[in-house]
């Protein structure tokens, strides 16, 4: 049973901290968003992807350069992997619990920010000053990271052979994407707050919740299937008297089938 402590708001603030100092030398470095969803497709995925894995694909970092493509120092490494390990069993644990609803302290809650909220709660001359072509919808930058990890391990994210679950994995899959896409409907609710300023369409926050549920259904689709079998090609043995396939001149009796 897990019983890792899930991530408080200090520890995001500490991975926003690392990602920043990352992005100083290395501006492709993505937010934390995009990280979010990059790690719930990593817990959803038919094989679990190691560290040397899915650090370079996501962070650029490769360990093998003797200059840059680094973590600042060994301190810096090693917590950002404690804390990513932390949140990760935090996300796994939540879509092993099942639920009713995803309003349940239990439900999985991805870490997304308000980016349009946050904009339009601004006094309106810095509002001015904000290009909105450039702001993300709400989750989208979510299930960008979500969609990148699909993309990149293409083998472990097939479709099942299964008719009813390939059927059951494209829709959640369908969920997923269409959140990749801009709302560009009119704002109608506040996000992630009640009283807050009008910043996502009703429909857009009904994708969203239609999403989190398709990752709960992709989680348990994986499971249900298990990790794919490598197979197995088996080579012709020569006969006792047949010419050893090594290349030693020899027969097969009296060399390699000695």
């Amino acid at each position: 049973m897990n019983t890792t402590a899930g991530l408080e708001a200090e520890d995001f603030d500490t991975l926003d901290n690392i990602l920043d100092d990352l992005r100083e030398r290395f501006e492709e470095t993505p937010q934390w968003e995009f990280c979010e969803g990059f790690m719930a497709a990593l817990v959803c995925c038919r094989r679990a992807i190691p560290e040397g894995e899915w650090v370079p694909m996501l962070l650029g970092i490769d360990p093998t350069e003797p200059e840059g493509g680094r973590f600042a120092d060994e301190t810096q490494r090693q917590q950002f992997m404690a804390l990513w390990q932390r949140r990760f069993d935090e996300i796994q644990l939540a879509l092993d619990t099942p639920v009713e609803a995803l309003d349940d302290d239990k439900a999985y809650a991805p870490e997304v920010m308000d980016v349009r909220g946050a904009i339009a709660s601004l006094p309106p001359e810095e509002r001015e000053e904000i290009d909105d072509s450039e702001i993300p919808s709400f989750a989208q930058v979510w299930a960008l990271g979500f969609m990148f990890a699909v993309e990149n391990w293409p083998d472990e994210w097939a479709t099942p052979k299964d008719k009813d679950a390939a059927k059951w994995y494209d829709l959640s899959l369908e969920a997923v994407v269409a959140l990749t896409e801009d709302d560009s409907d009119v704002p109608t609710l506040s996000a992630l707050s009640e009283d807050g300023p009008l910043s996502v369409s009703e429909n857009r926050l009904n994708a969203y919740g239609e999403a989190l549920w398709a990752v709960y259904d992709l989680r348990e689709i994986w499971r249900n299937i298990g990790p794919r079998v490598a197979q197995v090609i088996k080579t012709a043995t020569p006969g006792r008297n047949d010419v050893c396939s090594c290349g030693s001149g020899k027969k097969y009796k009296k060399c390699c089938g000695a």
